[in-house]
């Protein structure tokens, strides 16, 4: 693993969507070209750190919006509702400096669990995890329906991720499907940010200080 001497920060930050990469020149005149797949298998976040299988499937994944978080990080929105990583400038820098060695050894992880890149790989189950959700009020007027079936990627895997997951629907839903706005049952149990999700489950979505 590659180590820094002296504190590196960005000079430029060009997200290329057509490529799926993220270009990224820093003080010491590197530059890194990282693609959103990579970017998105080592994200720094906790579900994705503490998982015992490797993220797959995400070989055509992009990264729809970028925040800045201050003077020291970057949040990273992925167009398959992952947005939970911080990425830090040195996080970032690691990433880039390190990419032959941490992809080699992501390559391998993959072939230890039998997983692929593409979503039609041999881990693939379509339309096995396929979830029910149910919207009350003005939650129901913003999805234009008030049930709906769908089947969730496997990274939407407890009620924190599937909310995530809904707020890339668009502006609307960025808004109203906020954590501190709604509360959330799964099979008419109330349910925890960290709440796992399940095949077939019912998930009732429910503004805050109503009753379900």
């Amino acid at each position: 693993m590659s180590t820094t001497t002296e504190k590196v920060t960005p000079t430029s930050i060009n997200l290329h969507q057509k490529s799926r990469l993220l270009e990224i020149g820093f003080s010491d005149g590197k530059t890194f070209s990282l693609p959103c797949e990579y970017l998105r298998v080592f994200s720094p976040a906790a579900e994705v750190r503490i998982a015992t299988k490797p993220v797959h499937g995400k070989a055509e994944v992009n990264i729809s919006r970028i925040e800045q978080k201050g003077n020291y990080a970057l949040q990273l929105f992925f167009d398959d509702g992952h947005e939970t990583g911080i990425y830090s400038w040195d996080t970032l820098y690691q990433l880039g400096d390190d990419y032959d060695q941490n992809w080699a050894a992501y390559l391998q992880k993959l072939k230890e669990f039998n997983l692929d890149r593409s979503e039609t790989g041999p881990d693939y189950h379509s339309g096995e995890t396929s979830i029910n959700i149910l919207y009350f009020m003005r939650l129901a007027n913003i999805a234009g329906k008030d049930t709906e079936t769908v089947v969730i990627p496997d990274s939407v895997n407890t009620v924190t991720a599937l909310l995530s997951w809904l707020r890339a629907r668009g502006e609307q839903w960025n808004e109203e499907f906020n954590d501190e706005r709604v509360q959330v049952t799964i099979n008419k149990n109330f349910a925890e940010p960290s709440t796992p999700i399940e095949q077939g489950d019912e998930v009732a979505i429910v503004p805050r200080g109503q009753q379900l």
